[in-house]
């Protein structure tokens, strides 16, 4: 649950899931929602592959995911393990044996659909190998590959032939007595990815991984995203998130966690709050602002920072945020620190000078929070 008895109406009382483990990396119970992205390279070349997990992580990803439909991608993902920053999850369809070579190559987690990999005997000697390895499991369902008798029987993907996936699949593993996996529900479609995961949500205490599948581009499966997961995020649905969109996937992880910001789910970097401007702009707010996201994206700690361009709003949403500058005239505009008037700044300077504040109060709330580590 997010708390804030001041402002209760901002509260998300999560579901209550299992805890399991991707490596290092909690997913599910009390721990933060993590975000996740996939590479998109050819898994057999190590250092492309590697290069993007490195990339990906750089920009705040604690997972991620690396298809391995062929041999040659296994015996690369042992070295791309061993040397990735965070815990990869191996992506298998269809050929058990992937998912066995994956588990001893070093993956963390191996998502799977158990009905697809053949029969019982087989879904056992993955489970083994998970065992055996310290891996975890997703059982991934998604509406464009449901089971034909479950086409047959509901007519078309619906919630409840998804959901229905699902448990059966949940089922060949809890007879095989494993429980460290997690599940998802996929669709392109939000209206039908929503009801899917709602239902979800009710039916296990499973971790559950969120995402819209196949959502598009940069542009359209943000907004896709946004709208789908952000609706079950609220509703305090999803432990794991992954955007999927046809775009580098370093823009994914960004995506993830700016959907997770706006509902102060997860924290990381600026944020910036900045109004759309007009003709009462003090400066060239737009330009400030891609300059400004582009200078600060190297700062990981959490912090706000506001860019109005005039009085009528600017001073209101200064109060709120950690460093503001607000448009004024003859020039320049007024800096506000942790919401009061701080000193002027002339239009010309704005910038760099607001860099050099934000990597200051970056730098000073390091150093509290190591001595504060340090001190317990």
């Amino acid at each position: 649950m997010t708390h804030n008895p001041i402002r209760p109406w901002r509260n998300i009382d999560r579901r209550r899931s299992r805890k399991i483990m991707v490596g290092s990396v909690p997913v599910g119970g009390d721990a933060p929602i993590s975000v996740q992205t996939m590479t998109n390279t050819d898994s057999s070349d190590v250092r492309a592959t590697l290069a993007q997990v490195i990339a990906a992580a750089d920009a705040g990803a604690d997972i991620v995911r690396v298809s391995t439909p062929d041999e040659a991608s296994t015996r690369a993902l042992r070295e791309i393990a061993r040397e990735s920053p965070v815990p990869i999850v191996a992506d298998i369809h269809f050929h058990y044996r992937r998912a066995i070579e994956a588990a001893e190559a070093g993956a963390a987690c191996l998502r799977i659909n158990p009905g697809n990999i053949g029969d019982a005997a087989r879904v056992r000697e993955v489970v083994q190998a998970a065992r055996d390895h310290g891996c975890s499991i997703r059982i991934g369902v998604n509406a464009g590959s449901l089971e034909r008798h479950l086409l047959e029987k509901y007519g078309e993907p619906c919630p409840e032939a998804m959901v229905e996936s699902g448990l059966d699949h949940i089922k060949l593993l809890q007879d095989n007595d494993f429980h460290e996996f997690k599940i998802s529900v996929k669709a392109s479609d939000v209206f039908l990815a929503a009801a899917a995961y709602q239902a979800l949500a009710e039916a296990t205490d499973a971790p559950i991984h969120l995402g819209i599948t196949e959502a598009g581009g940069l542009r359209g499966g943000t907004v896709k995203s946004a709208v789908g997961m952000g609706n079950l995020l609220w509703a305090g649905i999803g432990d794991t998130i992954r955007v999927s969109l046809s775009a580098d996937p370093v823009e994914e992880v960004k995506v993830g966690y700016e959907i997770l910001k706006s509902l102060g789910l997860r924290t990381r970097g600026v944020q910036i709050i900045s109004c759309p401007s007009c003709a009462r702009q003090g400066f060239d707010v737009i330009r400030t602002v891609e300059e400004l996201e582009r200078r600060l994206e190297h700062i990981k700690t959490p912090m706000s920072l506001s860019i109005i361009g005039c009085v009528v709003n600017g001073p209101g949403e200064a109060l709120m945020t950690d460093l503001g500058f607000t448009g004024g005239g003859a020039g320049s505009g007024m800096i506000y620190m942790a919401g009061k008037q701080s000193h002027k700044m002339s239009n010309a300077q704005m910038i760099d000078h607001i860099v050099e504040l934000v990597e200051k109060r970056a730098e000073q709330l390091a150093l509290s929070e190591k001595a504060d580590t340090a001190a317990e």
